[in-house]
């Protein structure tokens, strides 16, 4: 960790909505005018789109069934701490892009879809690295990315809603079959369980949410619960570490409350709001910090 050259992490299961409160952020980057770097989780893959399938039909063959994205064997743990800790340490580091698109790939000559680019340094002179992904909050016997994190950041939904959004999401953008996607579930269910949930004890800010409409069987559910059908859990793991002000958020977010005493709730359709009331003076702090240090 470091006050000089600030890391945050937003860290969520896939389908779990990171890309929502990633907008949130970049709306606070543009407002602060802060100049950040970008780091993208699935930049921190193990392996290629080609290189994954053929690793995978292996791992099954050998009678693993759990390998996945989700695990440590399909990722760079220790390349991503070691970003975290060089960025901590002097700004500095490298970086890669995992290309999801023809559109992303477009400016790679030679490079495909589901190719990685070449490894490179990161700007220089950027006042914090923004990281969002997987495993921003991920610790092992081997590697503690979390320990490099100046606020990391949980998304979280109910599990049966979160395989709702994903079940949706990659048949409309991905094109993938009910079945297919059903099966990756299962078969990252070990890792998910080992890797991922175990990060949200870890992080400074969760954010839950949790449908108020019946997700008792996310496998025949004809439609995501709307924003209007949720509400947002949000449980600050040391509210003092922020000087979170409670009663300030309660009065500018109409019918919030408290269900415990680290714990707001807000309606579902107020979430952005919340992020932004939330995370916008924790961030010009920490630059305003950082700059003086600089």
């Amino acid at each position: 960790m470091s006050h000089k050259h600030p890391i945050v992490a937003v860290t969520g299961s896939s389908g779990a909505g990171t890309s929502t409160v990633k907008h949130a952020f970049e709306q606070i980057f543009t407002r602060e005018n802060i100049n950040p770097v970008i780091i993208e989780g699935d930049s921190f893959h193990r392996y290629d789109r080609a290189a994954m399938k053929e690793a995978m039909a292996k791992a099954e063959a050998e009678g693993n069934t759990n390998f996945s994205h989700f695990g440590a064997e399909a990722n760079l743990f220790d390349k991503l701490e070691e970003l975290f800790k060089s960025y901590s340490e002097s700004g500095t580091g490298q970086r890669r892009l995992y290309l999801h698109s023809d559109e992303e790939a477009v400016p790679y000559d030679g490079l495909t879809p589901g190719q990685f680019t070449p490894w490179e340094d990161i700007p220089t002179n950027t006042d914090l690295m923004f990281y969002e992904g997987l495993h921003g909050g991920v610790a092992t016997d081997d590697t503690d990315v979390a320990a490099q994190v100046d606020l990391l950041v949980g998304v979280v939904p109910s599990v049966n809603l979160e395989w709702i959004q994903k079940i949706h999401r990659d048949n409309a953008e991905r094109g993938y079959s009910e079945e297919v996607i059903v099966d990756t579930i299962l078969r990252r269910m070990h890792d998910y369980v080992h890797y991922i949930t175990p990060q949200f004890s870890r992080t400074d800010i969760n954010f839950q949410r949790i449908a108020t409409v019946d997700t008792s069987n996310p496998f025949i559910a004809r439609d995501i619960p709307t924003p209007d059908e949720s509400f947002i859990v949000i449980r600050f793991k040391d509210p003092t570490k922020f000087n979170t002000d409670f009663p300030y958020l309660l009065d500018m977010i109409p019918n919030s409350f408290m269900s415990r005493r680290n714990t707001i709730v807000v309606p579902g359709s107020k979430m952005g709001m919340a992020m932004e009331l939330i995370l916008t003076p924790i961030i010009h702090d920490m630059i305003e910090k950082a700059r003086k240090m600089r």
